[in-house]
């Protein structure tokens, strides 16, 4: 099979940057894909068709074949830039809940075992925040407790100086990601736990996209597209989209669902999240559509080699065919400098899945969007050689050879 045409949602993590920053991100990146193939591509505008959905296209044309690709974003910056705007009372009030919630039912615990890395990064953010907390009050106790003034007064002094020190310190606090992160952890638990959420429209609005795009027949693949967080939203759409249409992947167009640095383990281990873990199920046993979970040990910020069925308490099914789980050696992607460069960049490096190459490697992000070889091939192969030739001409023989 060689794909003409290829519809692409992409679900993006908790990230306020939002339609405008991941095009920017795409754009700079496309650059250097059409540099490592040599091939001859377009790349539209970004078109912001709603609120909901932004959309740009891609034109890409190699020696045997040509390619376009429709790629649609979910826009959710809309309510993470409100989550974030929220009162610090109500979001440290929230995060407060949330942590204490993880040490009584043991999912930190899980977390840990799971992946120790996950769990150092759950304690990093906790432990800024609490350390964040802890030096506003100081500096409140600092200036309060010598001033020789009443009582109430003192305390008067002790409170504007614990919320000035907080404001002051802020800016430190967001360049390393703490307010968003511990933002981020108690709103896609309420999600995880079937709680309503902002993200739920927005979710039903995939599935039903994809639905329509299935029966408009104008492509010859799907690919709804998870990072980071975003996996645990891709994977609820993909379970809507086959509920309102159970016969989905049973015919062209092919469908697959790709998880790339997802971080869903982590909320899928906590004991009321069944609602998820529903979705994690009946993915895991549905053969008409592919799921890849793509995970890096040189990626700080996910799971790798981990079973996202098993390893979140779902018993083993006879009937199981989901996920593929791949592992992505960033190292054979890119060159030698620059990951020298990102070496402790691990923001960076939480991207890298949905980023171009500076090599030629068996896992390509922007030749599985923009290519003509079908994701499920690539998923098999693993093997850049055996899909395209030294001058990135398709060799369609062995796709043949694969069906």
């Amino acid at each position: 099979m060689q794909v003409h045409r290829r519809r692409v949602f992409f679900i993006e993590g908790y990230e306020p940057k939002g339609a405008g920053g991941f095009y920017r991100l795409f754009k700079r990146e496309w650059f250097r894909f059409r540099k490592n193939w040599g091939v001859d591509s377009t790349l539209s505008d970004v078109r912001y068709d709603s609120d909901d959905i932004a959309v740009w296209d891609i034109e890409t044309i190699g020696p045997n074949w040509r390619a376009s690709t429709r790629y649609e974003f979910l826009r959710l910056e809309h309510q993470i830039r409100d989550n974030l705007a929220q009162p610090l009372w109500l979001q440290l009030a929230r995060t407060l809940r949330w942590m204490a919630g993880d040490l009584s039912t043991g999912s930190l615990w899980r977390v840990y075992r799971a992946s120790w890395r996950m769990g150092v990064l759950l304690s990093y953010s906790q432990a800024m925040l609490v350390l964040w907390i802890a030096l506003a009050l100081a500096g409140g106790w600092v200036v309060a407790n010598p001033a020789d003034v009443s009582g109430l007064a003192r305390l008067a002094i002790g409170v504007a100086t614990t919320l000035a020190v907080f404001a002051l310190l802020r800016p430190i606090a967001d360049a390393m990601f703490v307010n968003q992160l511990n933002n981020c952890w108690p709103y896609l638990r309420e999600f995880a736990r079937g709680k309503p959420t902002g993200f739920d429209r927005s979710v039903e609005l995939v599935a039903r996209r994809v639905v329509t795009a299935t029966k408009e027949g104008d492509a010859d693949e799907i690919l709804i597209v998870g990072h980071s967080a975003g996996a645990m939203l891709a994977l609820t759409a993909t379970r809507l989209a086959l509920k309102a249409d159970p016969d989905l992947g049973k015919h062209r167009p092919d469908i697959a669902v790709i998880t790339v640095g997802s971080i869903m383990p982590l909320f899928a281990m906590h004991p009321a999240a069944q609602k998820l873990r529903d979705s994690i199920s009946i993915l895991s046993t549905e053969p008409t559509v592919l799921w890849a979970d793509c995970q890096a040990l040189d990626d700080f910020m996910n799971f790798s080699d981990f079973d996202p069925v098993g390893g979140v308490g779902i018993a083993n099914d006879i009937r199981r065919c989901n996920p593929l789980i791949w592992q992505i050696p960033f190292r054979d992607m890119i060159s030698a400098e620059r990951f020298k460069r990102m070496r402790f960049d691990y923001w960076r490096k939480h991207y890298q899945y949905i980023m171009a190459n500076d090599r030629r490697a068996g896992y390509d992000y922007f030749m599985s969007v923009c290519g003509p070889a079908p994701f499920s091939l690539w998923a098999a192969q693993k093997d850049v050689d055996a899909i395209f030739g030294p001058d990135g001409s398709y060799r369609v023989a062995t796709l043949k050879a694969a069906e």
